[in-house]
Parts: structure tokens; sequence; C-alpha cells
């Protein structure tokens, strides 16, 4: 509303420095004093002036949204000069049929001077202002590209996101279901109840999709799925699972932790030792686990490492300057840490 009053009354103020500004520059010029002069020929001019002023700056805004569809980075002079100077085509027009008639009909008549002042003044104020408003408005239009880029590329990360949590669901499941074949051959009612709890799993994947969820939710899914994966391992494997107990409410976004402790029970061997610990320092989230690994390999079929390059691309999109992973192979055991900032 401030903004619609100020745009209304502007024009008046506008006319009034216009009009003050050929006055005083006439009068020094003929050495004349405009406020000794008839008030109602003072109150005429400054009513023509005012007037004009209007329609300047109407039509100067008018060719500024013309012109903005044309803004572009970078501004080329040849296109800004060939812009200001329909803007001054424009000023000098108004002034040639509504300015000259009045001067000629006061005063002494139109002098040298008065058209001078006429053509000048007027059009180094309105061009001024002019880019003035120019500048506001290719300010305004950039903040707005910039945001709507910034909008694009959210957009994009998002869908990036729920590709790669797409991705990640199946390879997750793969993983179990090729857990509960193997108990088929074993023991049915233990594979059932591997179902059960696989099916507790999935229900945290997919009704707790908040952006972000406590630790403590985090640490207690991660048991669930350590305590499935223990099921099909051997009683011969050690594994040592430490998490600190001041790990509780802290904001994380989920499931970024399960692709390395799923790397471990997938390539545990030799030895047969797992040791997972999380804990809190100067807030970030410690997180490391280590496995030891067999002397020799075996190839698997399909694509391999595709838990740890979709954890690499979430965590540069979730954490960006905020995370550290830092592998190490040496031959005999695995180690993976992954430092968050919470």
């Amino acid at each position: 509303m401030q903004y619609k009053w100020w745009r209304l009354i502007f024009p008046v103020f506008y006319g009034l420095l216009i009009y003050m500004t050929i006055r005083l520059v006439n009068d020094v010029i003929t050495g004349t004093r405009f406020w000794l002069r008839p008030w109602a020929v003072n109150a005429i001019e400054l009513a023509v002036v005012t007037l004009i002023s209007y329609i300047n700056i109407w039509g100067i805004h008018k060719l500024l949204e013309r012109n903005q569809r044309y803004f572009k980075a970078p501004v080329r002079n040849r296109g800004l000069l060939k812009e200001f100077a329909v803007v001054g085509l424009y000023v000098e027009l108004v002034s040639t049929v509504f300015i000259m008639p009045m001067a000629a009909l006061t005063d002494d008549g139109l002098t040298w001077y008065d058209a001078v002042l006429i053509y000048l003044i007027p059009l180094l104020y309105l061009l001024f202002y002019y880019a003035f408003i120019r500048g506001n408005a290719s300010m305004r239009k950039s903040y707005e590209q910039q945001l709507q880029i910034e909008k694009i590329s959210n957009d994009q990360l998002q869908t990036e996101l729920r590709f790669l949590k797409a991705q990640y669901h199946p390879h997750f499941l793969f993983n179990a279901l090729n857990t509960v074949y193997f108990q088929m051959d074993e023991d049915v009612s233990r594979a059932k109840q591997t179902i059960e709890e696989l099916s507790e799993l999935l229900r945290y994947q997919l009704y707790d999709q908040h952006q972000q969820v406590s630790i403590r939710q985090e640490l207690q899914y991660l048991q669930s799925y350590i305590h499935l994966q223990k099921s099909r391992m051997n009683d011969h494997l050690n594994l040592q699972v430490q998490f600190d107990e001041a790990l509780d409410g802290q904001q994380v976004y989920p499931l970024l932790l399960l692709p390395l402790v799923e790397n471990a029970f997938k390539y545990a061997g030799g030895e047969y030792w797992i040791n997972i610990s999380a804990r809190l320092n100067n807030g970030e989230l410690h997180f490391e686990v280590s496995n030891a690994k067999p002397e020799i390999i075996p190839e698997r079929k399909g694509r391999s490492g595709i838990g740890l390059d979709n954890l690499q691309r979430r965590l540069a999109l979730l954490y960006p300057n905020r995370y550290t992973l830092a592998i190490k192979d040496n031959g005999q055991s695995f180690t993976a840490n992954l430092n968050i900032g919470l």
C-alpha cells in the first residue's frame, strides 16, 4: 500500500524538482527572479510540469516493462544504448509537445536557452530515474531467476534422493531375502520369525519417512537389522556392538548408517569378527564399522558396491561439507569411519 501511494505522489515532487531547476538556471542566465513573477503564471507552469511528469514517468515505466522481457546477462552495450536512446526520444517528444508551447506563451516567448533547458534538464533527470528503476528491476529479476534456479536445483536433488532411496530399498530387500532363503533349508520356523523381523524393518522404511529422525530411532532400527543378520551367521562370529548412550534425541537423516553395517555382514570372513560403534563427540556423530576379511573374496553376480556408492551420494546431498567418510582396506580387515556434524 505504501509503495502505491509513493508511486502516486512521486511525480509531484519530481515535477517540482524539474521546474525549480529550470527556473533557477533560467534566472541565473537572465538575471531575473521567478518568484517575483505573477503567482498565477508560476502556478500554471508548475501544474503543467507536474502533469508532464506523470506522463513521463508513466511512459518510462511502460518502456521498462517492455524492456524487461529482453533483459539478458551479460548486458550488451549496444542494446543498453539503444534502450536509453528510446527513453531519451520519448522524453524529448513529450517536452516538444507539452513544454515548448507553454514556454512560448509565457514571459518573453521562447528563447534559445529556454529550448536548451527544456530539452536538457528533464532529459538528464529522467534518464537518471530510468537508470535507477532499471537497476532495481534488473536486480529483482536476477533475484527471482536465482530463486527459480535454486528451486529447480532443489527439485532435482529431491528427485535424486527419492531415486537413491528407491534404489536402496531393493538392495536391502535382496540381502534380507537371501538370509531367509538360506534359513528355509535349515529351520522353517526361524525363517518365519525372520520374515516378521523383516516386516518390522520395512515398516520403519515405509512409514517413518520424516526428513529427519532421532538417532535413538536410527540405532534401534540398526539393532534390529544386526539381530536379523546375526541369525544367518554361524556361532563363530565375534560381534561387538557399542552405542553411546549420549546419542538419543539428536536429529539425523535416516538410513545412512545401515549400508556400512550391511557391507560388514556381507564381506565378513577370515578371523570372522565385526565391530560396530557409535559415539557422540563435540556435536558430531562418529560411526565406525570394521570387519575381518577372507583371504579370497568370491565374485558376485550383478553390480557390486551399490550400497556404498548410494551412501556417498546421499551424504553429499544431505550433509554437504558436514561429513567425512574414510574407508580403509588393509587386506585382512575393512574399516569404515563416518563422521556427521549434527
